[in-house]
């Protein structure tokens, strides 16, 4: 598959279930060569990225499960987003929307059931089935700069996957175990989890492969500033 940019954002989405099907290392690395096109703030190119694939997948996902089903979440590195209940208009708005058209559209589970939806949110420490789990890590030292950095090295990523027939989910749900992370990838001291990736081919049969998400009107979130000279 040759896809346009276009196209590559068109069909974009975030992937929840995936086939086993592996993707071989060569594509891998054409992939990561493509992201790393991104720009960054004077060329620095802050990121690093840890790609597991066979035994090394299986025994962080066990890892995390683990951390997971034990409590041992941990604090953002980095303050990524406010408590559940601290997110302010309109995006607790959207959040809920979102949840909503996740979980009980596409899913069929109701608010109420928390079982169901951990259920769910579990499948995150598995990268959701995906033959590749990526982890995304950029320096601490120009550390905002470098998360907008990391954020165009992930968008250039999942592009160039969708380019090759291939689809994505970025994870911000793995910071919360970065301990673990930092344990089995040997992440060194001066850089900080963005997030996790699963890359793969997405599984069409399952319920979550016609979920889409809706996106803002350009009028909405864009100001023409457009002012004519005096004629």
């Amino acid at each position: 598959m040759s896809a346009t940019v276009e196209d590559a954002l068109l069909t974009r989405r975030s992937c929840r279930a995936f086939r086993p099907d592996p993707v071989p290392r060569a594509e891998l690395e054409r992939l990561l060569d493509l992201a790393s096109r991104a720009a960054s703030n004077s060329n620095c190119q802050p990121w690093r990225v840890h790609v597991l694939t066979g035994a090394a997948k299986r025994a962080l996902s066990a890892d995390l499960l683990r951390a997971h089903d034990e409590g041992r979440r941990a604090a953002s590195e980095f303050g990524y987003q406010p408590a559940a209940d601290e997110w302010p208009e309109p995006f607790r708005s959207r959040r809920r929307r979102f949840g909503e058209g996740l979980y009980r559209d596409a899913l069929g589970i109701e608010p109420g059931d928390t079982a169901g939806r951990l259920a769910h949110h579990r499948r995150n420490y598995d990268f959701f089935g995906a033959p590749v789990g990526m982890v995304l890590t950029v320096s601490r030292l120009p550390l905002r700069g470098a998360l907008v950095d990391a954020g165009l090295f992930l968008q250039g990523l999942m592009l160039a996957a969708r380019g090759a027939g291939l689809h994505t989910c970025a994870q911000a749900s793995l910071i919360d175990y970065h301990p673990v992370l930092r344990r089995h990838l040997g992440v060194p001291a001066d850089h900080v989890v963005v997030c996790g990736i699963a890359l793969g081919y997405a599984d069409e049969s399952h319920p979550l492969a016609g979920h889409r998400t809706t996106r803002e009107p350009v009028p909405a979130f864009a100001t023409f500033h457009d002012r004519r000279d005096p004629g």
